[in-house]
């Protein structure tokens, strides 16, 4: 295969057979769905690349967040160890950690529950075969 889209016999239009016309527009329209399948793999693997190197941006950032986080406590569990001792102090940032741990599970259950699928595209996919007969929905 060249990789060249199908080139339209040199027959007339009116010499060609609806049979050989049906055979053209079926290999006219392999050509486009390959060609649109080439092109769509093409911008994924750029795009896959792009979301790769962020993710591990996102990632580094994750790690010093985490360790800054870690520092950050550390600091508090001192601060308060001079008032209540160092076991009190410790129980202390422990506790308002759980608070905080707790308060985001809450928040990402209720954002779980309202996930509800992909029902637009679930119904566009449910009109192709109609589209497909001519007999699409009008809006």
């Amino acid at each position: 295969m060249s990789g060249r889209p199908h080139e339209p016999s040199s027959a007339a239009p009116s010499d060609a057979s609806l049979g050989e016309l049906l055979g053209e527009v079926s290999r006219d329209l392999s050509s486009l769905v390959r060609q649109e399948v080439e092109l769509a793999k093409a911008e994924v693997q750029q795009s896959a690349g792009r979301a790769g190197r962020g993710a591990g941006m996102f990632g580094g950032a994750g790690v010093a967040g985490w360790l800054a986080l870690l520092f950050l406590s550390i600091a508090l569990w001192w601060a308060i160890a001079d008032a209540t001792g160092h076991g009190w102090s410790a129980v202390i940032v422990a506790a308002l950690w759980a608070i905080i741990a707790a308060v985001l599970a809450a928040m990402g259950r209720t954002e779980l529950r309202r996930v509800r699928g992909v029902p637009r595209t679930a119904e566009t996919v449910r009109e192709i075969p109609d589209a497909l007969k001519g007999q699409e929905n009008q809006r």
